[in-house]
């Protein structure tokens, strides 16, 4: 499977953080670390990217489950 490196604009569409947030998360350790693409470049594999996505709706779905009680089988 082929591989796909995001640059930061796409990076901060596809996720909706500002390039501040992206990098503050990143030393967080709570967003996927870019790799180097050379001295001043760096990228973000696109399915490391997706998973933080992935993960982070389901986070969201599972508190708004706690917190309105709702059961997720019915309320899709």
């Amino acid at each position: 499977m082929p591989r796909k490196i995001l640059k930061l604009p796409i990076v901060m569409d596809r996720t909706g953080q500002s390039r501040s947030t992206v990098y503050q998360r990143v030393t967080e350790g709570k967003f996927p670390r870019p790799v180097s693409l050379g001295a001043r470049a760096v990228g973000w594999i696109e399915a490391e990217v997706e998973e933080w996505i992935a993960c982070q709706i389901e986070a969201s779905r599972e508190l708004c489950v706690q917190r309105v009680g709702v059961n997720r089988s019915s309320a899709r």
